[in-house]
């Protein structure tokens, strides 16, 4: 019950902190900044977030597998893993060092503003790493809601705060810039603080409960596995930097914005990992292999269930979206990566919990394979297909990338474990997604009143997709408890 309450509060923290991220990208900074403006602010952002798992080591994911094992020093344990992970810091920042003349190059042509805020990126590298290792720790202990409060809400707050400032004219441009590292600072300060408060943070350097074998195990775990977190988030990535090391600031702005409209798609299913990898690394510990299956099953149908439905609402309303945003023609040239990139996000989806999985299973060392080969091709499609079609094109290599790494895991986990998400009711969700669109596109007229048109839209394609869900039968467990809790809550009011 705690699992769901945490789960639930972590969708609701996700949600809130979509919509000041929307208020953010879609009107604060187009109405303060420029677009080159914005490109720049994204590109260093989006570079540091892409140092954070080299520098981690991999150990995010083994605090998740190997806490089990290690009642009674838990935070003997934490702080090895944080000295580990300042260590990793120290080795990537010393190799972006020798480096920079080839990253200085790589952005010299088409966006040269970028290499003078390096050292910003690295900030801001070092305080979302440590914010990683103490939000994995509070996930450890299942307190998974008020970390994620911080990430998705306060994070992107003092963002605009910030953003405020500048327009304000109480700093400069590049002071602004700057103060992203103060940011991240501050979400670490309300990371500890929030810790301390519920007695699941403390240094301690008493080591001896942690044996040379764990230590080794842990260590070996966490390498294997920085590739394929690397790997992942550098698939997820790599398409804005490229387009501005290819294209320029201002197209990355505007495929940035398309990008950030697509990827709210993925909050629910991103509240729904973070409560399933400890279940799951706890059940591989117990080997409960049946049991994971029938999770791997449920999860793959609830999250489609709600993420299709978000990716619905986006793309019928589309048009009106883009009319709130400040200087319109020229952003609203991203709306065809909302589709690309919101696909990519449904492939994430369908494929339920396959990363997860994995990397919580003995096969662990497939990812270092699988991500691997997608690195490279997400990174040689991207070289392919942004020369021929511009801001699409990186949404299309976005795309392929994200089908392709999920069907290898797919694959991988069907060969070795057994395990298949499919069952009748996603492909039944599938069908009332499609039937759903059609619906918008054909039937429902425009309003010129965009408002309106929203309310109209979304009301009736929300009403007839989860009707057609009922009549299909494609998520009854879903629905039943749904009427449970609501049927409890009438109860409660009588």
């Amino acid at each position: 019950m705690a699992g769901v309450k945490q789960s639930v509060l972590t969708t609701i923290f996700s949600y809130l902190g979509v919509i000041v991220g929307y208020v953010n990208l879609l009107w604060l900074f187009p109405y303060v900044l420029s677009p080159g403006q914005i490109g720049l602010f994204k590109t260093v952002q989006d570079i540091a977030l892409l140092l954070v798992p080299f520098a981690q080591l991999g150990i995010g994911h083994g605090i998740t597998r190997f806490f089990p094992r290690i009642k009674g020093n838990e935070f003997a344990f934490f702080t090895f893993s944080l000295v580990m992970a300042t260590l990793g810091f120290f080795i990537v920042a010393s190799l972006f060092f020798v480096f920079k003349t080839p990253i200085i190059n790589a952005f010299a042509e088409k966006a040269p503003e970028v290499n003078h805020f390096l050292i910003v990126a690295l900030l801001i590298t070092f305080f979302s790493l440590m914010n990683s290792l103490l939000e994995a720790f509070s996930r450890s202990f299942l307190k998974i809601a008020i970390p994620s409060l911080i990430r998705d809400v306060f994070l992107r707050f003092f963002m605009a705060l910030l953003v405020i400032g500048y327009y304000f004219s109480i700093y400069t441009f590049t002071n602004m810039i700057w103060g992203m590292g103060i940011v991240y600072m501050l979400a670490m300060i309300c990371m500890i603080s929030y810790m301390k408060i519920e007695g699941i943070i403390k240094v301690e350097w008493d080591w001896k409960g942690i044996n040379k074998s764990f230590k080794k195990e842990f260590l070996h775990y966490g390498l294997i596995t920085l590739l394929g977190t690397a790997g992942a988030l550098l698939i997820m990535k790599i398409d804005s930097i490229m387009v501005s090391s290819m294209i320029g600031l201002d197209a990355n702005a505007i495929y940035t914005i398309g990008f950030s409209i697509a990827v709210v798609i993925e909050m629910p299913r991103r509240a729904i990992s973070q409560v399933a990898m400890p279940v799951i690394s706890e059940m591989f510990a117990k080997n409960q292999l049946t049991e994971i299956n029938a999770l791997y099953k449920k999860i793959a149908v609830n999250q489609l269930l709600i993420c299709l439905l978000v990716f619905l609402l986006i793309w019928v309303n589309i048009e009106n979206l883009y009319h709130f945003v400040p200087n319109r023609s020229i952003y609203e040239q991203g709306k065809w990566v909302v589709l690309l990139i919101g696909l990519g996000k449904i492939t994430d989806v369908i494929f339920s919990v396959n990363g997860e999985i994995i990397v919580f299973s003995r096969f662990y060392t497939f990812n270092i394979t699988a991500t691997l080969l997608m690195c490279a091709a997400v990174i040689i499609f991207n070289l392919m297909l942004i020369p021929l079609y511009g801001i699409e094109g990186a949404a299309l290599a976005s795309l392929i990338a994200m089908f392709c790494y999920n069907l290898v895991k797919y694959i991988y986990i069907k060969i070795r474990l057994g395990f298949n998400p499919f069952t009748t009711g996603v492909f039944l969700i599938l069908l009332a997604g499609v039937l759903s669109w059609a619906l918008s596109y054909y039937l429902i007229p425009e309003s010129a009143y965009v408002v309106l048109d929203i309310l109209i839209r979304s009301g009736i394609v929300t009403a007839f997709y989860l009707l057609l869900i009922h009549l299909f039968k494609a998520a009854q467990e879903t629905e039943a408890m749904v009427f449970r809790k609501i049927k409890d809550v009438f109860s409660q009011l009588r």
